[in-house]
């Protein structure tokens, strides 16, 4: 059965029978029989003191600079009145009642996609987070406390998105859905998108390094190989105009692979990735720009003088002092990125994903240009009824 029909499958039951299918899917695929899915504050307690001080700092240090980027990024976020000649006009914005936080639990825990998640969400008001996320691990119990959520439930994969997209006696349904996860919960994220809102579709985690004669091998090999142990499909790719550079980080891929305790994906990986040598640098804008790459990398003795000819990227790392994987964790901004040249038409997420932009009209004075201008315009599309309504407000205060 393929990926569409299983995840059409899961989401139909799950949305007739609720906590049942759930329950099932959650033995079936995560060995997890618990009828009970939210954590109680007594296990979430537990699960805090069960990890170690030094790591506990660690959430707490990179939880302070994404909220502190969030809280910038809040202030831009405004709402507007104007007056006009025929009366006020107001922009709002409100934040959504309910968010859902997917945190994936594959091969190891991921503390940091529930801090990047959970706290845009709360800087942005969000009433109440839930988080889903299977198998799940002190750590990620921990990062989801610190980062302010308000639910937390044991349960992962198409069954977590269709709870949450559809709502079951126990797993409340959510405004919108934001997390990354497998082709599986990346497909039931497509089939419910209207149900609730999602943020995008996530692929393969993807950078893309463009580097000159002036760039470090070792570093550019080392930022390669952090993409490319994320998963087999990841893409770690890199346009150079140097014939030295390419050669030198092939080596060094080498090097660094025979020690790398993740090499097995890794090396997958970096076999299917593309390396380049173009002529020029606005060869390599094109290409990058062509590529719409997760992540871009920069590593250019004068980066400045061409920075914004670059357009199409998630996240932009200046400088080889600026690895991606700091940005994967502590630096501020999110980590929740477009992949699959989605980067074209949207960034990564924010606090705009949990608020909505809305719009309040008063009309204090109807003037004649008004209603006729609307009047002329339904007219045209047919719509009589409408300019019914706009011709009966003449002479109306």
């Amino acid at each position: 059965m393929g990926v569409e029909r299983s995840v059409k499958q899961i989401l139909g039951r799950v949305r007739s029978e609720g906590d049942a299918a759930v329950l099932d899917y959650n033995i079936l695929f995560d060995k997890n029989p618990s009828a009970v899915f939210e954590l109680t504050q007594e296990q979430i307690k537990k699960a805090f003191e069960s990890v170690d001080l030094e790591t506990i700092n660690a959430l707490k240090f990179a939880a302070k600079n994404i909220k502190k980027f969030a809280r910038a990024q809040m202030k831009q976020v405004k709402g507007f009145k104007m007056r006009t000649d025929f009366g006020v006009l107001e922009q709002k914005v409100i934040p959504l009642s309910r968010a859902g936080c997917y945190v994936p639990g594959g091969r190891y825990p991921l503390p940091s996609t529930a801090l990047m998640t959970i706290i845009p969400a709360k800087v942005a008001g969000v009433e109440e987070v839930i988080v889903c996320s299977p198998k799940i691990s002190p750590v990620v119990v921990a990062a989801a406390k610190i980062a302010g959520a308000n639910r937390i439930f044991n349960i992962g994969g198409v069954q977590a998105i269709g709870a949450m997209s559809y709502g079951t006696a126990q797993v409340p349904r959510v405004d919108k859905i934001v997390g990354p996860g497998n082709k599986y919960v990346a497909e039931a994220k497509r089939q419910v998108f209207g149900e609730v809102g999602i943020d995008f579709i996530a692929g393969p985690s993807e950078v893309l390094i463009v580097a000159d004669e002036s760039a470090n091998p070792v570093l550019i090999a080392a930022d390669m190989l952090a993409q490319a142990e994320h998963d087999i499909d990841a893409k770690a790719n890199l346009i150079t105009t140097s014939d030295r550079i390419l050669m030198e980080v092939k080596r060094e891929l080498v090097k660094q692979l025979a020690i790398l305790k993740t090499r097995a994906v890794a090396k997958q990986a970096i076999r299917k990735s593309n390396f380049f040598v173009v002529s020029g640098m606005d060869s390599a804008v094109r290409a990058a720009n062509s590529m719409a790459p997760e992540h871009l990398e920069l590593q250019l003795k004068r980066d400045y003088k061409i920075l914004d000819k670059f357009k199409n990227y998630g996240s932009l790392f200046l400088g080889e002092k600026s690895a991606e994987a700091l940005g994967d964790y502590c630096l501020g901004p999110n980590h929740t990125l477009p992949t699959s040249k989605a980067a074209r038409y949207t960034g990564g997420l924010s606090v705009r994903d949990f608020v909505k932009i809305v719009t309040v009209q008063k009309v204090e004075r109807t003037s004649k240009r008004i209603i006729s201008v609307a009047a002329k315009l339904a007219e045209i599309e047919g719509l009589i009824a409408h300019k019914e309504a706009s011709l009966k407000r003449r002479g109306v205060r």
